[in-house]
């Protein structure tokens, strides 16, 4: 490829993150003269800066990785499989992290929310849920929100999804990922049940501060607060891309149900 490609791609990624060149400049120590340049053609970018711009136009690393090559450059970060052996070290970390989460739910997911780990807690939310939703590869998104899923037993469904829906579209809007785009499509298009008796409701003790999961398990409502984690500084695609979701009881019925449950 040349220059011009990776300059219209870097001119593209600007202008998702609307940003003018001379802030982009500032920002990446050049001037917006350069900055010109090099998105019209005319100036071909050094590896240093197609990073340095990347990284101060927040480009995720796989697609950091696409400038580099239109810019006639090898790829910088691996994208290794998950289940390599040189990640073996990182999957051992993250079954430890889950089992030692239990039992509360906990879960790692990638850039599309395939599910790649899940503890016990996740499992005990599943149950009852059709074979064909569960038939690898799982994704967090579709088991959730799917009419035949988890969505009839969620409370509050309504607050919950559009909660998920903007998460996913806030994704988008920073990704270039049509498998993310066609998953938000897919699952924002599931028919969304009438209101019954009871449903809204939130767990009182959080309300104020945080919405929410509030879903039912075998005649119990528990409510969830969640968190998601990704890895600070990471140099591999795959490791960029997982994030691990836990949910914190957001009350003390909820903490002392899931007790209860044993191992």
């Amino acid at each position: 490829m040349t220059s011009a490609s990776v300059g219209a791609l870097l001119r593209a990624w600007r202008e998702r993150r609307g940003i003018s060149q001379l802030e982009l400049a500032g920002r990446a120590d050049s001037s917006s003269r350069h900055i010109s340049f090099v998105e019209n053609g005319r100036s071909r970018p050094s590896e240093e800066m197609v990073l340095r711009l990347a990284e101060h136009l927040d480009v995720p690393m796989r697609e950091r990785n696409v400038l580099l090559v239109a810019a006639g450059f090898a790829p910088r970060y691996a994208c290794t499989p998950l289940d390599a052996p040189e990640l073996d070290v990182l999957r051992e970390g993250l079954e430890r992290l889950l089992t030692g989460y239990e039992p509360y739910p906990a879960l790692v997911v990638d850039a599309t929310y395939r599910v790649v780990a899940a503890n016990r807690g996740i499992a005990m939310l599943l149950e009852g849920v059709p074979e064909h939703l569960l038939a690898p590869p799982l994704n967090a998104m579709r088991l959730t929100l799917h009419p035949e899923g988890l969505a009839p037993r969620i409370r509050n469904l309504r607050e919950w999804r559009g909660h998920l829906l903007a998460q996913m579209e806030r994704q988008i809007a920073l990704a270039r990922s049509e498998p993310l785009r066609a998953l938000y499509e897919e699952v924002s298009a599931y028919p969304v049940a009438e209101r019954r008796p009871g449903d809204g409701e939130r767990g009182e003790a959080v309300a104020s501060i945080a919405l929410p999961l509030v879903i039912e398990h075998e005649g119990h409502v528990l409510s969830f607060v969640s968190s998601i984690s990704t890895f600070n500084t990471p140099m591999d695609v795959t490791v960029a891309e997982l994030a691990i979701e836990t949910f914190l009881p957001a009350d003390p019925a909820t903490a002392k149900y899931l007790g209860s449950l044993g191992p």
